[in-house]
C-alpha cells in the first residue's frame, strides 16, 4: 500500500468491505437521523449529484474504518510531511488526531456518503476543512459496476511543477477502496523530492445509481 501511494498518491485495497456491509451502508443514506447535512453538488458548482454528511456518533462500521485505519497511515503521512518540509506531525491514535482539530475549532465529523444518478458527476477538488488536514483519505465502491451503474469512474489528476496535469482512472469494483492523497504529495526527483498537488473526481455516470463511501480522518470547521 506505502509503495503505491508513494509512486502513484492511491493504492487500491480490493475487498475492504463485503457485499452485506455496503449494502448495509447505501441503506443508511435515506435515514435522516445518521447526517448533519445534506448537499446538493450543482448549487454549488460541484458538479452533479448530492452527499451527505455523517453526525457524530459515527456508525459503528464508518467509525471502526476510520479509527481502524489510521494508524498505519500515520507513520507514512509523517514521511510524507518530513520529505516535503512541512512542520506538522501526526500522533499514533485518531482520538488524539480528532482531539487536535476540535481544539482548533474543526469539530465537524467529514466522514460521508455520496450519491450519483445517471447524468451526474464530481469536479475535481481536495477535501480540506481547514488548517489541520491528514494528506490521505479514503473512498469505498458501495454498488457494482456494469451491473448497479455504468461509468462514475473514480479520477486523480496530478499536477507536476512546470509541467502538463498527469490523470488516472482507478479501477473500483463493489466493496474496493482506494485510498488517496488529499492535497500535496512528495515525489522523488532528480535533485531531491518536490511537491504534486492532487484532486480526485468522478466521472459522468451514464446510467444507474452509484454510492461511495468516503472516509476523511480531519474534521472541519
Amino acid at each position: 500500500m506505502a509503495s503505491g501511494l508513494d509512486a502513484h498518491g492511491y493504492a487500491r485495497l480490493p475487498a475492504l468491505l463485503g457485499h452485506a456491509e455496503a449494502d448495509g451502508l447505501t441503506a443508511l443514506y435515506d435515514e435522516e437521523a445518521h447526517f448533519r447535512s445534506h448537499v446538493h453538488m450543482a448549487r454549488h458548482g460541484f458538479g452533479r449529484g448530492e452527499y451527505r454528511y455523517f453526525r457524530y456518533p459515527l456508525p459503528p462500521l464508518v467509525a471502526g474504518l476510520r479509527s481502524g485505519l489510521y494508524p498505519h497511515l500515520a507513520p507514512l503521512a509523517n514521511r510524507w510531511h518530513a520529505r516535503m518540509g512541512l512542520a506538522a506531525r501526526f500522533p499514533d491514535a485518531h482520538t488524539e488526531f480528532v482531539a487536535r482539530c476540535h481544539a482548533a475549532g474543526q469539530g465537524r465529523p467529514t466522514p460521508l456518503l455520496l450519491r450519483y444518478g445517471a447524468g451526474d458527476y464530481n469536479c475535481l477538488h481536495q477535501d480540506l476543512y481547514g488548517d489541520h488536514v491528514f494528506p490521505l483519505q479514503l473512498a469505498v465502491l458501495l454498488d457494482e459496476p456494469g451491473t448497479d451503474f455504468d461509468g462514475g469512474e473514480f479520477i486523480l489528476t496530478e499536477q507536476r511543477p512546470r509541467m502538463q496535469s498527469r490523470a488516472e482512472v482507478v479501477p473500483l469494483a463493489k466493496g474496493d477502496a482506494v485510498l488517496f492523497a488529499v492535497n500535496d504529495r512528495p515525489v522523488k526527483g532528480t535533485r531531491g523530492d518536490y511537491r504534486v498537488k492532487m484532486r480526485h473526481g468522478v466521472s459522468r455516470l451514464r446510467s444507474g445509481r452509484r454510492h461511495v463511501l468516503g472516509i476523511i480522518f480531519h474534521d472541519a470547521v
